[in-house]
């Protein structure tokens, strides 16, 4: 143990970035758990379409929805999202929405606006419409 106490103060920096990546590797683990979007599997997603009937929320560029899309989703432009215009959502506040963008990357950022406007069950699907397609599940063009 005294090696390791010594070898953390001759070697400041490494120390320092050692730490610091042990404590980004704990808040990866930590913050999904205290956040109130959930990511869903593209099961959960499919269950909560048709048990809960769960709108679903594209956020892709309009060409790449042109392209295909889950049948039944909305889109939901750059704009409004940045200016966090969800009125054309208000009779769905209470309803499960899930946000999909195409890797799953995004999609975080405009659920977590939505659930600070007040909509109780913003979801995300987990790697996005890639991960929707790989499992061959419908898509409408």
């Amino acid at each position: 143990m005294d090696q390791v106490i010594e070898f953390a103060i001759a070697n400041g920096l490494l120390s320092g970035i050692w730490l610091g990546l042990v404590a980004l590797l704990l808040y990866t683990f930590i913050a999904p758990l205290l956040s109130p979007v959930k990511n869903l599997t593209t099961h959960e997603v499919t269950q909560k379409i048709n048990k809960e009937e769960a709108v679903i929320l594209d956020i892709r560029k309009p060409e790449e929805f042109k392209k295909g899309h889950i049948t039944g989703a909305r889109q939901l432009k750059a704009d409004e999202i940045n200016q966090a215009d969800f009125s054309k959502l208000e009779k769905f506040k209470n309803t499960p929405i899930i946000v999909v963008c195409l890797y799953g990357m995004n999609a975080g950022k405009t659920a977590n606006k939505l659930a600070k406007a007040g909509f109780a069950q913003a979801f995300t699907l987990k790697g996005g419409m890639e991960a929707w397609t790989s499992a061959n599940l419908p898509v409408t063009k």
